[in-house]
């Protein structure tokens, strides 16, 4: 089968929907390696994130051969150069497909990770948020089917787009094998030193923005003993507001901020925090939560959308407005250590439900029963 993903995520996102890009093509490319996988970017950026590719020789990289109409091929100009490969089968990787794709006889999938911008379209201005809807309701119009990245994920676009249910299909992310590791304690050391990390510390992790609510454990703070929080992510401007009000309220020496982090040092902080406090108030999937099991942290999540499918029945969640709640859980991990242990044990086990194997043994069946 020859394949054709829209890969420019995969070489321009170092986060998000990114690490999702990466994780499918590597995941495909390495259990069914006699399909040819052709990356579709208009640029092709060499980055450590993309060193995978050059170990698999069944990945073939596509670019836009006219530079000034890069920006076009990606939705249009991209097909031609699909039907020139013979591709039989194409996945949007990111609630995108190409316009003229569904006249062109090639199958097609579109992935979808959230309907954030129709349940919080202002937190997109106006034209964005235009823009990406239209695409995504084009792209779940055209596509022969949809992978939902949750439970949730999947009745949202029946709630919000009316989508058959019959269309999509839920098939779960998985975390990159950097977080699969065993412990390497000179890493771990390495990583401390470098970011000046506390003996103790609870752990954010995200980029800094008023839906992933982290105004929310900071008030929670003031309820908790002195240990300090890590908080690992790009900032926005709602990071003012968490730090005047750690200000106002004497935290702001408890509050350490890092940008910047490289990927293969997140395990290394996600292993020596205590606790992943992550509520969310909307997420797709919650790829941090998984990322945590598998580190052997404890996680406190959120209520309210998909969270609990990613942390499983062995985690902790609070509503997203309940500072006194997530406050009394981190006491309570955080006194009490056979708790603590047990959490992490049933984590480790509920993240092997995200087993890469399995995973794309799904997407290959996927596949296939398409083509």
């Amino acid at each position: 089968m020859k394949i054709g993903y829209d890969a420019k995520r995969a070489f321009h996102n170092t986060t998000g929907l990114g690490n999702y890009s990466r994780w499918l093509i590597k995941i495909i490319a390495e259990f069914y390696p006699d399909n040819k996988l052709y990356l579709c970017t208009p640029k092709d950026k060499q980055t450590s994130f993309t060193e995978f590719i050059k170990q698999h020789i069944n990945i073939h990289v596509l670019t836009a051969a006219q530079k000034p109409l890069k920006w076009l091929w990606r939705s249009r100009g991209v097909v031609n150069d699909l039907k020139q490969e013979g591709v039989n089968l194409y996945h949007g990787l990111s609630h995108e497909l190409p316009f003229s794709i569904a006249r062109s006889g090639i199958k097609t999938i579109v992935t979808v990770h959230d309907v954030i911008v129709l349940r919080n379209p202002e937190l997109f201005g106006k034209i964005n948020a235009a823009i990406y809807t239209f695409k995504l309701k084009h792209a779940c119009k055209t596509a022969d089917k949809i992978l939902a990245i949750s439970k949730k994920t999947a009745d949202d676009l029946i709630e919000l787009l009316r989508i058959d249910p019959k269309k999509i299909k839920v098939i779960y992310q998985g975390a990159d094998e950097v977080f699969k590791q065993p412990a390497n304690m000179e890493r771990d050391e390495t990583a401390r030193v470098k970011y000046n990390l506390p003996e103790k510390y609870l752990l954010s992790v995200g980029t800094v923005e008023e839906r992933k609510n982290l105004m929310l454990t900071v008030k929670a703070l003031t309820q908790v003993p002195d240990i300090p929080l890590v908080v690992v992510g790009r900032q926005t401007c709602y990071a003012e507001k968490v730090k005047e009000y750690a200000l106002q309220n004497d935290l702001s020496h408890r509050i350490i901020f890092l940008e910047n982090v490289t990927f293969t040092e997140l395990p290394s902080i996600y292993r020596q925090a205590e606790i992943l406090i992550y509520p969310s108030r909307y997420e797709g999937f919650g790829l941090p939560v998984l990322e945590a099991l598998y580190s052997g942290t404890p996680v406190i999540a959120a209520t309210g959308s998909c969270l609990e499918e990613a942390g499983g029945p062995g985690s902790m969640y609070i509503t997203p407005d309940d500072e006194d709640a997530l406050a009394d859980n981190i006491n309570e991990l955080l006194t009490d250590e056979p708790l603590r242990q047990n959490m992490i044990s049933e984590g480790k086990k509920y993240a092997q439900k995200f087993d890469d194997a399995k995973l794309a043994e799904q997407l290959i069946d996927i596949y296939r029963e398409i083509v």
